[in-house]
């Protein structure tokens, strides 16, 4: 009997030992777990910014390479934040299926979607601007918007204009030029963007709330192209009264809605290449060639004029002066 019981507590020792690996497991796996919670609410602000800048350092060594021939293509290290789509591109002012004509070849630098480039990034810009615009934003006459896409400087009419006009005020020349103060070495395509409410308009400068608005966005890029922003990456739209932030049933819904919108695109102007740079600088040559013959006497002269095409174009007429 005592042999008997000594060997059953031996087997049952050796039985339970299973209950040893099975601690170990259950503490891997919550510390495995503990690991992909603390990942999972790290801020998202914070690794917006660092996919941004890595996205963006590659992105500028591979053009780099490209340039110099080198380097093999091929597809991004990054996850793209969303779709390459028009909208993304160009926001809200494409929300139809009908769309016009092509633009022709030399026209599309600002609108061309085979050649987009990433900007600055916008969570920079979006703290910078924060910090020059802190006063306007809390006294309630800015507001700043920031998405995968786009970053939206949201400026009260008010703080712009004067009732019923598009001529800037001295206010709205000091808030241009804080914005110009964060934006001025950036290429990132700009968008400016009138909006009105809904109270009809008929004067002797607009017949519409349509044009009031248009006006008022022109008038703000205007401001900005004067400062130095180059005017190849602005574009200008105007919403009128039809795209409303808010009731145009009370006075405070009706002033939420007239406002000029600023939106910084987080892609950029394309850098120009080298061959369109030379074509630009190409110009007609001429080449004169004395005659001995009785019309040199009359001062005639032939003229070859090399063409830019390697064509040439003999003449004796005189070129009109513009």
């Amino acid at each position: 009997m005592r042999r008997y019981r000594k060997l059953s507590s031996s087997e049952n020792n050796h039985t339970e030992r299973w209950l040893v690996s099975y601690a170990d497991y259950m503490t891997l796996m919550f510390a495995l777990f503990v690991v992909l919670y603390s990942m999972a609410i790290t801020k998202e602000n914070e690794f917006e910014i660092l996919s941004n800048s890595l996205e963006h350092v590659f992105i500028k060594s591979a053009l780099k390479s490209s340039e110099q021939g080198s380097g093999v293509k091929g597809e991004g290290l990054l996850i793209e934040n969303s779709l390459e789509t028009e909208f993304n591109l160009f926001g809200n002012s494409i929300t139809n299926e009908d769309r016009g004509p092509e633009l022709l070849d030399g026209f599309g630098d600002l609108v061309n979607l085979q050649q987009k480039r990433l900007g600055s990034p916008l969570e920079s810009l979006n703290q910078n601007l924060q910090a020059a615009l802190f006063d306007h934003i809390e006294a309630g006459e800015a507001k700043l918007e920031l998405d995968d896409d786009w970053l939206t400087i949201e400026l009260s009419s008010g703080l712009l204009f004067g009732s019923g006009s598009a001529v800037s005020t001295n206010e709205a020349k000091k808030v241009v030029s804080d914005v110009y103060s964060i934006i001025e070495n950036v290429d990132n395509y700009i968008r400016i963007r009138g909006f009105t409410d809904n109270l009809p308009i008929n004067n002797e400068l607009f017949k519409s709330n349509w044009q009031l608005s248009v006006a008022r966005a022109t008038q703000m890029l205007l401001e900005l192209e004067s400062l130095g922003v180059n005017p190849a990456q602005m574009a200008i739209e105007g919403y009128g009264e039809y795209a409303p932030f808010a009731s145009n049933d009370t006075p405070e819904g009706r002033a939420e809605n007239r406002k000029v919108v600023i939106a910084l695109s987080k892609y950029a102007l394309p850098i120009a290449s080298e061959s369109q740079n030379t074509n630009q600088e190409n110009t007609q040559k001429t080449v004169i060639i004395e005659d001995s013959s009785a019309d040199a006497q009359n001062n005639n002269q032939i003229k070859v004029i090399e063409l830019p095409n390697g064509g040439i174009r003999i003449t004796t007429r005189e070129e009109e002066k513009q």
